[in-house]
């Protein structure tokens, strides 16, 4: 086999890579563990100056990155820009954050003078997405290789030119040859690297379906693991909403990637008191969307990252409509070459309908009209997925209220679910569990080892 770069634009071939065979690929991991037990006496300067290293890096060839973005996945060219920035900042986050996170943490006991000490677990193995190639990768990376892990990705095998250039990036930002290992492999050998003993643990991000099978052979070899996995994010807007502002927000939440992220508001569940009114601005701001090249900074409306994420998505708004769904806008792909999908929206969702709990990966909307907030929240939580989700309202005590009911790991007020550096990210349910980014984001793979010394 080989794994191909396609420009999802164009439906193209760009390059094709040669994956590793499973003798190389174990060959690696014995590299990264050997790597590890240098890496990990190293002292949090010397990992700060390489992390700021790749930082600096990312920014300074920011354009370059961006455009190789673009081309091999499809996103928006100014969202491509977005995305190395964040990496930038994540990594300086973790940077100068690393010693203070991962600080010997005193314990208060009856007669006992005691402290947590943490220490970095050994190799790590990511499984990565890739409808955002270099952030899913930076936010795994850059913390546990600040906490003294040495790491190995799978990156997903339609961006293996982002996959290269990370690990190129890594190498020439001072990081040893073997911290950070870049893995042109089959998903067949995900299961040979998770269940070898030198390796500690296992992060995903990506399908429920391979979220449960990597948990399924993390707790068969006893190994930790992270899973950040689908959304089916509610959009709560309440009677006292600003409805301008909020439409707004509903096209940013539902539209970025194309509609393609995890976190992208997928559900718009509306008090009937002001949804026609809401439906009414919605659906000409979704129509108003400008298809065409994503280097173009006038297009607003990039194609998916692939032909067969779109074929995809056509079968599950199609299946829908069959069964019922009335289609308010779209619900087909345009005549032109390239990954491409109508933006949509759908009304009349039953829960008997098969897209009423599936994730519509793509610039798809289904808008629900329910009597009341009681409604809202009820609806909101009849999900198997509890990744994101917000609540628009102009009353911040009712809105903080109406967010501690949602079943999420992130509920956003007035703004779409996003990501800080800052900020922890993740889910429950069926979304996974676990978290990234902010301080929780690097004590996921350490050891909190307790030392007593006596009383």
């Amino acid at each position: 086999m080989t794994i191909t770069s396609i420009n999802p634009a164009t439906n193209q071939t760009i390059e094709t890579f040669t994956p590793l065979t499973k003798d190389e690929t174990l060959d690696r991991v014995g590299q990264a563990d050997k790597a590890y037990r240098t890496w990990r006496t190293t002292d949090f300067n010397e990992r700060k100056q390489a992390i700021l290293t790749f930082a600096n890096q990312l920014r300074e060839r920011q354009d370059e990155f961006a455009h190789l973005i673009t081309v091999e996945m499809g996103k928006r060219i100014s969202e491509s820009h977005y995305e190395v920035e964040f990496c930038a900042e994540i990594a300086e986050f973790y940077a100068n954050g690393a010693e203070r996170f991962l600080a010997d943490q005193p314990m208060t006991a009856v007669d006992a003078n005691a402290y947590l000490h943490y220490e970095p677990l050994g190799v790590l193995m990511g499984v990565m997405p890739w409808n955002f190639p270099f952030y899913q990768v930076t936010r795994f990376a850059v913390p546990n290789i600040m906490a003294g892990n040495a790491v190995m990705v799978k990156h997903a095998s339609n961006v293996p030119q982002c996959a290269e250039a990370i690990a190129d990036l890594f190498e020439q930002s001072g990081i040893p040859t073997g911290v950070y290992t870049n893995l042109f492999i089959p998903s067949e050998f995900v299961e040979a690297i998770v269940s070898d003993s030198r390796v500690q643990g296992v992060s995903l991000t990506g399908s429920e379906k391979a979220g449960a099978a990597v948990a399924a052979l993390a707790g068969k070899n006893l190994k930790r693991s992270v899973l950040e996995l689908g959304g089916n994010d509610p959009f709560i807007v309440l009677e006292d909403a600003e409805i301008d502002k909020t439409v707004q927000a509903a096209v940013k939440g539902r539209m970025v990637n194309a509609g393609q992220s995890c976190v992208a508001a997928k559900r718009f569940i509306v008090v009937e008191a002001v949804a026609d009114e809401f439906l009414e601005q919605f659906k000409e701001a979704m129509a108003s969307m400008k298809m065409g090249d994503p280097l173009d900074e006038e297009t607003t409306l990039a194609p998916l990252s692939t032909e067969a994420a779109a074929v995809h998505l056509h079968e599950q708004v199609q299946s829908s409509i069959d069964a019922g769904a009335t289609v308010l806008l779209g619900g087909d792909r345009p005549d032109r070459d390239g990954a491409f999908f109508n933006p949509t929206i759908l009304t009349g969702v039953t829960p008997d309908m098969p897209t009423y709990d599936q994730e519509l990966f793509g610039p798809v909307a289904t808008v629900y009209v329910v009597k009341d907030e009681e409604a809202a929240i009820e609806l909101a939580n009849d999900s198997s997925y509890g990744l994101g989700g917000s609540v628009y309202t102009t009353d911040v005590e009712r809105g903080r209220r109406v967010a501690e009911r949602v079943e999420t790991g992130m509920v956003f007020l007035n703004q779409p679910t996003n990501s800080q550096a800052e900020l922890p990210f993740g889910g429950i349910k069926n979304s996974g569990y676990g978290r990234e980014l902010s301080h929780l984001g690097i004590l996921e793979f350490v050891n909190k080892k307790l030392i007593h010394l006596g009383n």
